[in-house]
């Protein structure tokens, strides 16, 4: 079991070879690793991100195959599936960092800024579903001078919207509380800048 210091410095180390370009470009994909990985898996992060395909968890962390056990949904928010999703990797690999990644510019945060400036009729309920988990990181920052900068509105909204599916983590689950109470778990925040391909941890670290 790796300790969740030594995992967060896996991934910060990672990232700095990520953004000067030194990566393997790769991901390890090497045979032996794969036939290894048939058996089992031991990965060292969770990561629950956002499914923009401009994020990609393990490349942005320059991981290999069975290093990351990740989690991706737009807005990277927390619904029952993500939170068992968790509980499965870390109860089952006893991995013992959660990181839940958000990204600037995200879309699912934008699109819930504008859907409470302009309410759509008809939306898919589906859809509906994720920017109504959204919401409450969004309502309150739009009550504030905030609302009259879009994009400094949606910095602040994207780290908000990350700090509430962290609190959902650590404390909507009886089973990631007794791991973070008695084992050792850890839940971060992070924002992964498109800008710079750096990711910032700012949540919990």
């Amino acid at each position: 079991m790796i300790p969740a210091q030594e995992s967060l410095q896996r991934l910060r180390d990672g990232n700095r070879r990520f953004v000067a370009s030194i990566g393997s470009g790769e991901m390890h994909l090497h045979l032996a690793r794969g036939v290894e990985l048939t058996q089992e898996q031991s990965p060292f992060a969770i990561i629950l991100g956002c499914s923009d395909a401009r994020v990609p968890a393990e490349i942005v962390f320059d991981q290999g195959l069975g290093d990351l056990f990740v989690i991706r949904v737009a807005g990277n928010v927390v619904a029952p599936s993500q939170v068992g999703s968790v509980e499965f990797a870390a109860s089952r690999f006893n991995t013992r960092l959660v990181v839940v990644l958000g990204h600037s510019r995200c879309g699912a945060v934008l699109a819930t800024i504008e859907e409470l400036q302009r309410p759509k009729e008809n939306q898919s309920i589906n859809l509906r579903s994720i920017v109504d988990r959204v919401r409450p990181s969004v309502e309150g920052l739009m009550r504030t001078e905030l609302k009259n900068d879009l994009h400094t509105l949606v910095g602040h909204a994207v780290r908000s919207n990350v700090r509430a599916s962290v609190d959902h983590l650590r404390h909507g689950s009886a089973l990631l509380e007794n791991l973070i109470r008695n084992e050792g778990l850890m839940v971060v925040g992070a924002e992964y800048s498109l800008e710079t391909g750096v990711v910032e941890f700012f949540d919990g670290v």
